[in-house]
């Protein structure tokens, strides 16, 4: 079990040598309708962002007028589509000295980059961190933008909120930040050999991180995932990720045998027990079609992340 520490917030007595910087970057595609919704609601922020990258995979991808109501720079980047490109174009652009990824559709508490902030001013030993998602509609039919809201304002309301961060294994993806000098000393990337939407980047690049730092989840860091269906990677192209994704990363080195085997497993069991009664929001027959893809190309000797963009 991970231990628990109290984290010392930053004082006027400990000041920083300067204030950090932070930017959020946020990609992208075919989800104009939520951004529009999600990315005027970071106004809320009681600390702005020093910057906005939002990268798209086409200009259709974002109304320009939802971010009218901002005070910071947002700037737009077009990119190929794909999780771990987008979020490559948005690292060569930022000169920040934290990097906040958001998913499109992840709601911040107005606390958010306030204490983010503090965490890094006051550990200068982490490397990267996570928030606590109070709520996280990926497991289920996805949560309406008014209803996360009201999550966070609910979780905000607990009483005696501990001050704290523990060491996890990997950050999780729809909200991670990471110190920019930790990746710029070492010219660290997300790979771009998981494409589309990337299933399990964000361990393999937790664990590249965390040869340069400690790799934190802090409960101060409050936030909903919506879990928006809108443009998901189909059934069958997602299933063979789930077996193609984590054995690649095994042989990388930054995903163990024991964690890639235990995912395997479950998303196996997951896909063939539902297959026969399925959740409306969720393609299992095509999941199980992929998981099969993934094993007979792991037999025959041809199983690679990127053969799902040649699946149909």
């Amino acid at each position: 079990m991970a231990q628990v520490q109290e984290m010392t917030p930053a004082t006027d007595n400990h000041p920083a040598a300067r204030p950090l910087t932070v930017a959020i970057g946020i990609p992208s595609c075919g989800r104009s309708d939520i951004l529009s919704a999600v990315l005027p609601l970071i106004a809320r922020q009681s600390r702005q962002p020093d910057a906005i990258y939002v990268c798209l995979s086409s200009p259709e991808d974002m109304d320009p007028r939802c971010v009218e109501g901002l005070a910071c720079p947002v700037t737009v980047i077009l990119s190929e589509r794909g999780l771990c490109r987008q979020r490559n174009r948005i690292l060569a652009e930022v000169s920040a000295d934290i990097i906040l990824f958001l998913d499109d559709d992840f709601l911040m508490a107005p606390s958010y980059v306030s204490e983010l902030v503090a965490l890094f001013a006051s550990q200068p030993d982490v490397a990267m961190c996570t928030g606590t998602v109070i709520a996280d509609g990926i497991i289920g039919p996805g949560i309406a933008v008014d209803d996360g809201l009201e999550m966070i304002e609910a979780g905000l309301s607990r009483p005696d909120l501990p001050v704290t961060f523990a060491p996890i294994y990997s950050a999780y993806g729809c909200n991670m930040a990471v110190r920019t000098a930790a990746i710029r000393r070492s010219g660290l990337r997300f790979d771009e050999n998981l494409p589309l939407y990337g299933w399990l980047e964000d361990v393999d690049f937790s664990r590249l991180v965390a040869q340069h730092g400690r790799v934190v989840r802090s409960s101060r860091l409050l936030g909903v995932h919506l879990g928006t269906k809108k443009a998901r990677t189909p059934g069958i192209k997602f299933g063979y990720s789930q077996i193609a994704n984590p054995i690649y990363l095994m042989r990388k080195h930054t995903m163990s045998i024991r964690h890639a085997t235990v995912q395997m497993g479950r998303n196996l069991i997951a896909n063939f027990v539902k297959v026969w009664n399925p959740e409306p929001w969720v393609d299992r027959k095509g999941r199980l079609r992929g998981n099969a893809r993934a094993v007979v190309d792991l037999l025959t000797g041809r199983l690679a992340p990127q053969n799902v963009e040649r699946l149909e």
